[in-house]
């Protein structure tokens, strides 16, 4: 292990800073559903059941309900109040206000607490000018039909909302879908009488066949018809006042100022609440942009892999097949503690049909047999080289000081390779420009749900992704499992790099920065033993995740570059931060807004959205499997893997990043093979012919 990297423990703090945003999260959304009725409605009023009682259907709007009955009262004669109901509004509040002041009118504003908690000014300028306030509940719900929770909430939050934007409380109270006083009936006497319990004067309206000079309380909206009937009785000559409900009554206001500690809890809802409101719409934006741009990845990697199969049938620049290569090859198999698969990989390299192959096994310091059963392959092309624990870039760097061939190609001590897949891989460095080839690694262990969860991310992520890769030219990886190299062009960078624990990702984007380019060759096979347990793939992804960003920093200044490499910074650099840092950190967010919206929003709009991205992706997965010459049965997987699979690897990119932001270094995580990928070693060695060796072969080195 490199001792740049072994430090320090990987942080958990996040994970609490995690735990805390999410339900922070679930309830703003939850909250801005009970606020526009999607959670836990109450938007219509139930049919009357049963009438009001006698003692309060004498016509007076305003009243008190008790056990046995009720106490009401009205206006004067020539007095009138004036109610306005709803708001405030932007638009029609400040109208209303200026109309009142320009006829010397008082009038009681019957309030949304919601928007009180939107448009404090506008209830500020309310109570500024003298006009009273009273609670139209904080969303306008029926009292009458909601839950004993909303019933509460909707009054309780209206005072808060009024102590953050007025400092005030109020106990006047008109219960929403309400007129007259005989529309308080059924299931609204019931709401009026918890009402009244609580303190509050319920106010409603006098019919509309009583005269104005009789005394009355009108009832208008924030609406253009409100404000023009408002004018139209302001301008009555035979009502002398105009006036609050308190005032035509001759008591004091019920508005009074709230304490200390509620304008506090006022201003932290009216905080809340803005976030809500603005965070509920940016997450439909960023809900709909992920989508769109996840459904574009997908349709691209379709077309362009499309693109790739084509150019393949034709000549074309950096074309596979210019002319048959025939030279040696030197195959470095860097190995720590790998006793269980190495002999299958060194087996399956000797069965290769590629004439000429030296075959250098690195034994990294490993404390199990590993060197001794390498040891035992009886096959003059084999060297094993022993050395204390360096990590793997050092591992293939002494390698590569064994290596006398000009093709160097570097595999995982887990890999079975096809005994065609050297001869294929190495054909593409007929043309002189590509410095590096990338092979077709395909998952052995795919029998149990998590090894086919793992073959269908590499089969539709990482292959189709290199073909894709190679058609914009700008491949970030070859996989330490698989991939063929010049010599030349390793040795013009350094070598392997340490800087960084994805040293294959590392080494590829510096040979782009050095003029070379990089290819896909998909008849290349070679497989690959993957992780068994969630424990394993976890620290896997995490390594390669941590890895793929410390890569993507170090040559961040490709993107400002020209040629291959500006060409590389400024396509294959942002793709990767754009889907594979900066989508998956918000997708716990937008996992929960869509499981939201399938609970309590539109659930068959949103079922609907999920199963046209299944189906996308299900078509494309198809072909991808298609393309690789797999069976399409594996296809029945995909859906599960949206729901555990996909939650895991998101939550690897927030672990890695937070870990890079901190600038803590990892140790290597290795994981515990079991040789399940030995199944695949098809043929039994080619026997040694003296011309299947290289000249000059070194002598073995180790105890």
């Amino acid at each position: 292990m490199s001792p740049r990297h072994a430090l320090r423990r990987p942080p958990r703090w996040h994970w609490l800073l995690l735990v805390l945003i999410l339900p922070v999260v679930t309830a703003s959304l939850l909250f801005e559903g009970w606020a526009t009725h999607e959670v836990d409605g109450a938007r219509t009023k139930r049919a009357c059941t049963s009438p009001i009682p006698e003692s309060a259907d004498n016509g007076d709007p305003v009243l008190r309900a008790t056990a046995g009955g009720a106490e009401t009262a009205g206006m004067p004669a020539r007095t009138a109040a004036l109610t306005f109901d709803g708001g405030p509004d932007p638009r029609w509040t400040p109208r209303l206000l200026d109309l009142l002041r320009e006829h010397d009118a008082q009038a009681t504003f019957f309030v949304y607490g919601r928007k009180s908690a939107r448009y404090p000014s506008l209830v500020r300028r309310i109570r500024d000018e003298g006009h009273e306030i009273g609670s139209y509940t904080y969303t306008g719900g029926d009292l009458g039909t909601a839950s004993p929770v909303r019933s509460r909430l909707e009054l309780s939050l209206t005072q808060t909302a009024l102590a953050g934007s007025a400092g005030i409380n109020t106990r006047l109270l008109r219960l929403p879908h309400t007129t007259t006083t005989d529309t308080l009936c059924g299931a609204e006497w019931k709401a009026a009488r918890q009402a009244t319990a609580q303190g509050y004067l319920l106010v409603a309206a006098t019919e509309r066949s009583r005269k104005p000079s009789q005394g009355v309380v009108r009832q208008y909206s924030h609406t253009d018809l409100g404000y023009r009937e408002a004018r139209q009785l302001l301008r009555n000559r035979n009502v002398e006042r105009f006036t609050t409900i308190t005032g035509g009554l001759g008591r004091t206001s019920l508005a009074t100022a709230a304490s200390p500690t509620a304008r506090m809890q006022g201003e932290g809802l009216i905080w809340t609440q803005a976030i809500g409101h603005t965070f509920s719409p940016a997450m439909v934006w960023g809900l709909g942009i992920a989508g769109g741009l996840g459904m574009l990845r997908l349709v691209l990697l379709a077309l362009l892999a499309r693109v790739h199969v084509r150019r393949l049938s034709r000549y074309r620049p950096g074309a596979p097949w210019l002319r048959e290569v025939t030279e040696p090859v030197t195959v470095l198999v860097p190995a720590h503690n790998e006793e269980a698969g190495i002999a299958a990989t060194v087996h399956s390299l000797l069965a290769s049909t590629h004439p000429r192959l030296q075959i250098i096994v690195i034994d990294d310091g490993s404390t199990d047999g590993t060197a001794d059963i390498a040891r035992r392959i009886r096959d003059p092309r084999v060297t094993v080289v022993r050395q204390p624990n360096t990590g793997k870039s050092g591992a293939l760097n002494t390698g590569l000081g064994y290596a006398r061939c000009d093709i160097v190609v570097m595999i995982d001590a887990d890999t079975v390779f096809e005994p065609d897949a050297l001869r294929r891989l190495v054909q593409p460095l007929a043309h002189p420009a590509i410095g590096a080839v990338s092979g077709n690694t395909k998952v052995g262990n795919r029998r149990r749900l998590l090894g086919r969860w793992q073959h269908l991310e590499y089969v539709l992520g990482f292959n189709l992704d290199r073909r894709m890769f190679e058609v914009l030219e700008c491949m970030p990886t070859v996989p330490g499992a698989i991939g063929a190299f010049r010599r030349d062009a390793l040795m013009g960078i350094g070598g392997v790099s340490d800087d960084t624990l994805a040293e294959d990702t590392d080494l590829t984007m510096a040979l782009w920065r050095a003029g070379w380019r990089v290819v896909y060759e998909e008849t290349a096979i070679a497989w690959t033993e993957v992780p068994s347990t969630l424990g394993q793939l976890w620290r896997q992804r995490y390594r390669w995740c941590y890895g793929t960003l410390q890569s993507m920093w170090k040559h961040r200044h490709a993107v400002v570059e020209l040629g291959s490499a500006g060409r590389f910074g400024r396509r294959g650099l942002a793709y990767l931060a754009l889907f594979q840092v900066v989508l998956p950190l918000t997708a716990p967010v937008v996992d929960v807004f869509a499981l939201y919206g399938v609970c309590f929003g539109d659930s068959a709009q949103a079922v609907g959205v999920w199963l046209g991205f299944l189906a996308v992706q299900l078509v494309t997965a198809g072909y991808a499997l298609r393309l690789d010459h797999e069976k399409l049965r594996a296809l029945w997987a995909l859906p599960l893997q949206l729901f555990v699979y996909r939650q895991l690897l998101y939550l690897v990119v927030i672990q890695s990043v937070v870990t890079a932001l901190l600038g803590t270094r990892l140790k290597w995580h290795r994981m515990r093979r079991s040789g399940t990928a030995n199944q695949y070693l098809l043929e039994e060695p080619v026997p040694y012919h003296p011309s299947s060796l290289p000249s000059k072969r070194p002598e073995e080195v180790g105890s």
